[in-house]
């Protein structure tokens, strides 16, 4: 499983297990996971990044509209992984 490591800028470093990658409407998507087996928190990323940018630009999905149609697609990939979202109040 691919490990990346995201530096947002003036945080820690973090790293993360990427699950799976989908393009959808010509946006990419990464399933990320913090965990390399077993359950784990998950997040959604959309790579914002521009064809000749030296370095990935990701976003968390916090969209409910968006975030439930790329979960739906990454559930359908990955039959056995069950994505459930998190409220943010």
């Amino acid at each position: 499983m691919e490990k990346i490591v995201f530096q947002p800028e003036g945080e820690a470093a973090a790293a993360f297990y990427v699950l799976e990658q989908t393009t959808i409407a010509g946006k990419t998507y990464i399933l990320v996971t913090d965990e390399e087996e077993g359950d784990g928190e998950a997040m959604i990323l959309r790579d914002m990044s521009e064809p000749e940018d030296p370095e990935g630009l990701y976003v968390t999905v916090t969209d409910e509209t968006e975030f439930s149609a790329v979960a739906e697609v990454f559930s359908k990939i990955l039959e056995d992984v069950e994505l459930i979202e998190e409220d943010s109040e």
